[in-house]
């Protein structure tokens, strides 16, 4: 997205200080630069952190959701309900098991799956649903997770944009069977490259560990293999800069929602442009991305044109997201499902995503909201001509 040109103001950027630095430079002066002490460190403080027995990392949000379905036993002729507006990984990892992914449709309000459109999901072959929590808000936990115990579905929470949010005061990533987490480097905290899995079930998390590392248990050498298993590891370097990120959560949060705030006051006045809610009943949300909505009244391809426009003026921003169900690798599903998903489709072509991290400036913020005003003064000029 941010292609060749210099970009002034980038869609994210990491926050990484000296302590960070220090941390990953300590293990580069030791003999262990895997499965060591920072590894089971980074889990306990996780683990901790989320009030859960059992952390895994692993080698990115992807890997995690892959080891959630594999070990849950979910294969082929299984169903998962999934929803078609969120990253494409979500989906991918279902196919990964030969399952199939059901494309749900989302709540306008919360942009998270929508419970009455799961329920009309569910059939005799559906063995899960991957609730998602997009953007930092929390889903509809209560009705979700009701859902899934009413019909005996496993529950796997994706909160790999959504670390330190809460429903009704409880983290998101402990309610379900398995919750995965990602930490990329656009995330609220960073590995740099890296995942992590939560579960009460110690016989889950056991497998889950062995999977990860070519399907080897403690109990067998490093050349005897129980499973077929993936090369899933999270590097010591990478789990001591995610030990000191996680130590930095509440504050690095604090200062996103800040700059959420200084969002929604520069454009509050424009009436062409929907801003996401500063706050939502019963959760706390943990800024992931600032995602607007283009008006209705806006022609379809509007966004398109200002997205173009703002990276020419050295302005990164984004679509957050394309419907998974109507990308090219999902046609031929996408064919044989018939989804209609008339939220979905009407959201994802007005959603503009603004450079959004801790240390956006004030200045940089005005910047932004400057251009894009004028930007969508000069479509709309030319639109009435």
């Amino acid at each position: 997205m941010e292609g060749a040109l210099t970009l002034r103001i980038p869609l994210s950027s990491p926050d990484i200080t000296d302590a960070e630095i220090d941390a990953v430079t300590a293990v580069l002066r030791t003999n262990t630069l895997s499965l060591g002490p920072k590894l089971e460190a980074f889990e306990s403080a996780l683990a901790s952190f989320h009030q859960m027995p059992h952390a895994i990392a692993v080698s990115s949000g992807t890997a995690a959701l892959h080891l959630a379905i594999h070990a849950l036993g979910i294969g082929p002729g299984d169903e998962v309900i999934v929803p078609s507006f969120t990253f494409i990984a979500v989906a991918n990892a279902v196919r990964y098991e030969s399952a199939t992914p059901v494309f749900v449709d989302i709540d306008p309000a919360t942009l998270n799956m929508d419970p009455a459109s799961v329920e009309a999901a569910i059939s005799s072959r559906t063995r899960a649903i991957i609730i998602v929590h997009n953007f930092g808000v929390p889903a509809e936990m209560e009705a979700l997770m009701a859902l899934a115990r009413r019909h005996h579905l496993f529950v796997i929470e994706d909160a790999c944009e959504a670390i330190g949010a809460t429903y009704k005061n409880q983290h998101v990533g402990s309610f379900g069977d398995i919750s995965v987490f990602a930490f990329y480097p656009n995330k609220q905290i960073t590995t740099g490259e890296g995942g992590a899995i939560l579960t009460r079930d110690s016989q889950l998390a056991d497998r889950m560990r062995a999977l990860r590392n070519q399907g080897r248990y403690p109990s067998g050498d490093w050349l005897q293999h129980a499973e077929l298993g993936y090369n899933y590891r999270l590097s010591e370097m990478a789990c001591a800069l995610g030990i000191v990120q996680l130590s930095r959560l509440d504050q690095i949060l604090v200062e996103r929602q800040s700059v959420a705030e200084r969002y929604d006051k520069l454009l509050v006045l424009n009436p062409l442009i929907e801003r996401p809610p500063l706050q939502i009943k019963h959760r706390t949300i943990s800024w992931f991305v600032y995602v607007l909505r283009l008006s209705s009244s806006l022609p379809i391809g509007t966004r398109d044109i200002l997205l173009d426009i703002m990276i020419k003026q050295g302005i990164a921003c984004a679509r957050y997201f394309a419907p998974i169900h109507l990308q090219p690798a999902y046609q031929s599903l996408h064919q044989a499902q018939h989804a209609i998903l008339p939220v979905t489709e009407s959201i994802s072509q007005r959603t503009l995503a603004l450079p959004f991290f801790n240390r956006l400036s004030e200045d940089d913020a005005e910047s932004v909201v400057s251009s894009l005003t004028s930007a969508i003064a000069e479509v709309s000029a030319g639109q009435k001509e």
